[in-house]
Formats: structure tokens, C-alpha cells, sequence
């Protein structure tokens, strides 16, 4: 679903009706920073941070980003720096923080369960994030867009407060010795007197293959599997072999890209299905399938409680209403170069075409290391001399669009720009939209508990 999405509303909400309710764990250090910057409304991040076990860190990230009267209008957010491989002993920090005052929100004043959800490719804030959501009470982590093989031992080590390390990937000339990242909670204060309690991890995974050797080789515990097919939002994996386009230039999946699930059942542990999933029948289908139950995004994206922008809920509600609605799953759009869906709209809403080429965010670049060990980042989307100064083939900037600033957009947190302009929202969908009419049944919006009576009836 994005960033902010599915936020501590949301996974409270669901968790609230007895099922596992999940935030989003994408750049919410970003969104912790300018949340503060807008006021705090509600006061509600101030009040999950006076709960944070090390208050010098809520202290210093408050002196330095809360504004009590909200920025001026038109005056741009306060950035965090970026993170590169040796990071900033402030910028874990804050990471730490953000991803408590989330989980801790979510679970704040019920028994239900809670998750979160990292992104494997956006390598570099997961270990802070992971820490700092486990000090929060997390009872599930979920981790797709790779390989998770090292959290397992990750979140086993943070359970007595060690350190732990994780395999950065780069592209460009190997180093002799893997580049390692490793996030250490007692460098940062942690207390080591008490243990943590170690979340259930649930890989997101589309293949059995995949799932059989994260069940083999991880470095810790496996305790079940999401199994994703293409209808999910957001990222998906590219169709196996050569990847075919269809006349409307979306990538074509055939029978090699459905999952096993026989293959699934043997491995031992639960699954849940995600992807196209989120209906009636796909949950009857999942549940006799032998999965343990389906994952849920598109609907609850929608619902009152979820953090996307209330005026964009109510475009696309009553668009889904009109059939004016379409999910399209491009190839292009991410600088990631995999699939991203994209929602479209007859009047051509959310898709900004000419948007100036800025990256001051980051999360999506990829590290290069040249012949002499030095690491330089770039980013499809990024300016295109800059990507080619980089080493970069400019065609590989063709199509591509700045998703972190877009995804922030979509709830409400978009930059402000020179000229008086807002960063656009590109928002992401995934194809489970046709089911909203039916579950609106005439009223012009629903909640979380209406989609999980809708599910369930």
C-alpha cells in the first residue's frame, strides 16, 4: 500500500476486530519528521514518544523537527539526510523512534495483534527499524521485495539487545570482503536488563523455491510465508524468463508465475495468499487451499481509517462507483525497475508526468562501488546527468518517476517545491478495486471493520 497507508490508525483498527492488523514500516522516519513539523495534530506522535525507552532520543528528534504551530503555507519540510552505508548515528536514531511511536500507537488500548511490514530492498533503515518496532511490542514482521534471510538472527539478537548485521547489496566492482551493515542497540542506549519479545517473521515470497530455502538457510526461525502473486499493489516480482508486454504494455504472467501451493503445504508452517485475493470467494478459495487466510491491502486502503488523503478516498470511491477506474501495472514507472501498479482515472489523476527531477529522499537508490572502493548512489528517477555522471545508461531513466516523494503525496505529506508547487500523488492499487461498489452498498465510504464483516460474511 505505499508509505503511511496503512498507519497506526489503520492496523489498530484492524486489530481492534481480532484480526492482524500491519503498518506500513516504508519511510516512516520521514513521515514521523514532518508529521511533527505540521503540529503534531492531536498530539498523538509527542504522546508515543514521551512512552520511548530512551527519552534523549524523543527529546533531540522534538528540539529539532516539532513545530508547534505547523510550517507557514508554501514553506518546503525539513529533511533527514539521506542514508548512505556508514550511517548516521542520529539517522538510526530517529528510524528507531519512528517505527516505536507506530507499533506502539497501533497496540495502544487493546489485546490485538499487531505486525509490521519492511521493504528487504530498502536495506539500509531496516535493522533500526526492526529494533525500534520490537521495543514497541511488534507481534509479527513481514518482509518482501527480496531475499530476508538475515532477519531471522536479526530479531533473535535484538531480543537480548546484541548487535546484528546484514549483506548490503551494491552493483559495480566486488570488494574482497562483503559490505556488512550492523546496527547495535546498547551504541544507541538501549537497556540490556530485560529481554524483548521476538515477533513470528513472515517472508513475502511468490515462489515455493524462494520459501524452501528461506525456510532452510535463514539464520533464525521462519514461521510462516505470505505468498504474493501479481495481483498485489504496489511492487510485484517480473513475470519468470523473458518478460512479454501485452498490447496495453503491461507485463504478461502465465502459469510459471502461479504459486504451488501443494509445494506451500509441505513446508509445514501456515501461509497466507495476497494478490487478487482480497474478496469473498478469495477467501474461501485461500481457506480451502489449505492457506491459514489472505492478506488484505486494496479495501482497507480505502476505508476511513487508512492514511491515504481523504479527497483522494473520496476520487477514487466515487470513480469505482462510475467505472472510471483502472489499475495498471507498469513496467517502467519504478525506478526500482520492477512491475509498480498504478491507479488511473479517466480525468488522468495521479499520474504526474512532468514532475522536475529531484531526489532528496533516497530510500530507492542503489549503491555503486567503483575500482577504488568508493560507493556512489544513484536513482532512475534522479536527474539524468546526474544518473549518468554516475555511471548510469541514460535510457534506464526513461518512464521512471520519483516514488518516494509521490507515495508521500498520496497522504497528505507531499514537499512543498519552488514556485508554489506540491509534489503530485502517483498512487498504487492493488486489483481488488472492482469489489468496492459492492462492498459500499450505496454509502458514500466504509470502515476497517466493514471490510472485515464484508470478508467474513
Amino acid at each position: 500500500m505505499g508509505a503511511g497507508v496503512s498507519d497506526w490508525r489503520l492496523a489498530r483498527a484492524v486489530a481492534v476486530t481480532g484480526q492482524l492488523g500491519v503498518v506500513s514500516g516504508t519511510m516512516l522516519d520521514t513521515i514521523l519528521v514532518r508529521r511533527l513539523q505540521d503540529g503534531d495534530p492531536g498530539g498523538f506522535m509527542r504522546r508515543a514518544i514521551e512512552r520511548f525507552p530512551l527519552p534523549e532520543i524523543g527529546a533531540d528528534v522534538l528540539r529539532r523537527y516539532f513545530r508547534e504551530e505547523g510550517r507557514p503555507p508554501g514553506e518546503p519540510y525539513r529533511l533527514l539526510p539521506m542514508y548512505r552505508r556508514a550511517a548516521d548515528a542520529f539517522r538510526e536514531r530517529v528510524t528507531m523512534l519512528a517505527n516505536f511511536v507506530e507499533v506502539y500507537l497501533a497496540k495502544e488500548g487493546h489485546p490485538g495483534v499487531v505486525g509490521i511490514n519492511l521493504l528487504t530492498k530498502v536495506q539500509l533503515p531496516n535493522l533500526a527499524s526492526l529494533y525500534g518496532a520490537m521495543l514497541a511490542g511488534v507481534d509479527y514482521v513481514m518482509m518482501g521485495a527480496g531475499i530476508p534471510r538475515e532477519i531471522p538472527g536479526a530479531l533473535d539478537a535484538f531480543v537480548r539487545h546484541d548487535a546484528a548485521s546484514m549483506k548490503l547489496d551494491h552493483a559495480g566492482v566486488p570488494p574482497a570482503v562483503p559490505e556488512v551493515a550492523t546496527f547495535d542497540p546498547r551504541a544507541h542506549g538501549a537497556d540490556a536488563a530485560g529481554e524483548l519479545r521476538r515477533p513470528h517473521f513472515l517472508p513475502i515470497v511468490s515462489s515455493h523455491t524462494l520459501a524452501a530455502s528461506l525456510a532452510k538457510k535463514s539464520s533464525g526461525r521462519v514461521d510462516g510465508f505470505i505468498v504474493e502473486t501479481s495481483g498485489a499493489g504496489g511492487h510485484s516480482a517480473p513475470p519468470r524468463g523473458v518478460t512479454q508486454l501485452d498490447a496495453g504494455g503491461e507485463p504478461v504472467y502465465g502459469e510459471r508465475d502461479r504459486p504451488d501451493l501443494a509445494r506451500f503445504r509441505e513446508l509445514g508452517v501456515p501461509f497466507w495468499l495476497a494478490g487478487g485475493t482480497g474478496t469473498r470467494a478469495g477467501l474461501r478459495d485461500a481457506l480451502a487451499s489449505g492457506a491459514a487466510g489472505i492478506q488484505v491491502g486494496t479495501l482497507f486502503a480505502y476505508c476511513d481509517e487508512s492514511g491515504l488523503a481523504d479527497g483522494i478516498k473520496r476520487r477514487v470511491l466515487q470513480g469505482m462507483v462510475r467505472d472510471a477506474v483502472v489499475v495498471r501495472n507498469d513496467p517502467r514507472v519504478s525506478p526500482t525497475g520492477l512491475p509498480f501498479k498504478i491507479v488511473q482515472m479517466e480525468d488522468g489523476g495521479f499520474q504526474p508526468e512532468d514532475r522536475a527531477r529531484v531526489c532528496d529522499l533516497g530510500y530507492l537508490r542503489l549503491a555503486v562501488r567503483d575500482e577504488e572502493g568508493r560507493f556512489v548512489y544513484r536513482c532512475a528517477a534522479e536527474p539524468v546527468e546526474a544518473y549518468a555522471r554516475k555511471g548510469g545508461a541514460v535510457d534506464e531513466t526513461e518512464g521512471r518517476r520519483c516514488l518516494c516523494n509521490a507515495l508521500l503525496a498520496n497522504i497528505g505529506l507531499g514537499q512543498a517545491r519552488p514556485g508554489g508547487i506540491d509534489e503530485q500523488p502517483l498512487l498504487t492499487s492493488g486489483t481488488c478495486l472492482e469489489t468496492i461498489p459492492d462492498l459500499l452498498a450505496g454509502r458514500e465510504s466504509f470502515s476497517a471493520a466493514d471490510v472485515v464483516d464484508y470478508l467474513s460474511g
